[in-house]
């Protein structure tokens, strides 16, 4: 039988408080671990407090991540980890360029565009949760909620501080263009943002058509002007020619959970 070691003994009642009084909870959390710690390994002092100190960054980084995460709204919480690389049709080296992010330094944009299914949605979302891991700001977005963003700010006339603050993101994520025709309001919103965000916030779209065919879903002025802005500093990917990832899985049995008896 394995012996649970001994917790260690609670903080004293005035140091829990003055760790409450200044709000540090991860130290508060730690730190009769630590000082146990400390005091069995006859520790120096300024190692207690490096490693006190330590855990409570460690505690408000990891926060702050979350918190992050949880703002940008992202939404299926998927990563570069479960994101296969061999059966993209995107080159490995360009990949592993844009996971560097450098381009979102740049304010540089992504345009990721082909078939349905081919991974396009994925591979921006890992993206996305792969900057908030490097400490940047995301927000995702579809048509449907910048339309809908549009139509909220319109009425008391607050549309450019929205959009505003929308691009206060480091990165803004634009999924699935293309799917449907582009509602005027749509056209007029995805416009707005793009201009906005040119040359000083980063972009990454995807779609199930080329930009250039966008003029076939919105009218044709605002579709080069739109376009004209996107592509100027941007990073233009195909996933043609790759299977659509959600019907293999599908036709190898792979889109669900076996039933069992």
């Amino acid at each position: 039988m394995t012996l649970k070691a001994p917790a260690a003994p609670p903080l004293p009642a005035e140091l829990e408080a003055l760790l409450r009084r200044l709000r540090l909870p991860y130290m508060r959390a730690a730190a009769p671990d630590v000082l146990a710690s400390a005091t069995a390994q006859r520790w120096e002092p300024a190692e207690v407090l490096r490693v006190l100190l330590a855990e409570e960054a460690a505690g408000r980084d990891h926060a702050t991540t979350e918190h992050r995460r949880r703002a940008s709204q992202l939404p299926a919480g998927k990563t570069l980890h479960a994101w296969d690389a061999n059966a993209s049709a995107i080159p490995k080296a360009t990949q592993h360029a844009l996971a560097t992010l450098e381009w979102v330094g740049r304010a540089e944009n992504l345009v990721v565009c082909g078939p349905s299914g081919t991974g396009k949605s994925h591979y921006v979302e890992a993206l996305g949760h792969q900057a908030i891991e490097r400490g940047k700001t995301v927000a995702w977005h579809t048509l449907e909620t910048l339309t809908q963003l549009l139509r909220r700010h319109r009425a008391d006339d607050t549309t450019t501080k929205a959009i505003a603050k929308l691009i206060r993101a480091d990165l803004i994520v634009i999924d699935d263009v293309g799917l449907l025709p582009i509602h005027p309001d749509a056209a007029e919103a995805l416009f707005r943002l793009v201009d906005a965000a040119y040359e000083k916030r980063s972009i990454a779209l995807t779609s199930n058509i080329h930009p250039a065919g966008f003029d076939e879903l919105m009218p044709k002025p605002l579709a080069a002007a739109t376009v004209d802005r996107l592509l100027h500093h941007a990073h233009l990917v195909i996933t043609d020619g790759t299977e659509s990832y959600r019907l293999t899985q599908a036709t190898n049995g792979k889109g669900v959970i076996p039933l069992t008896t």
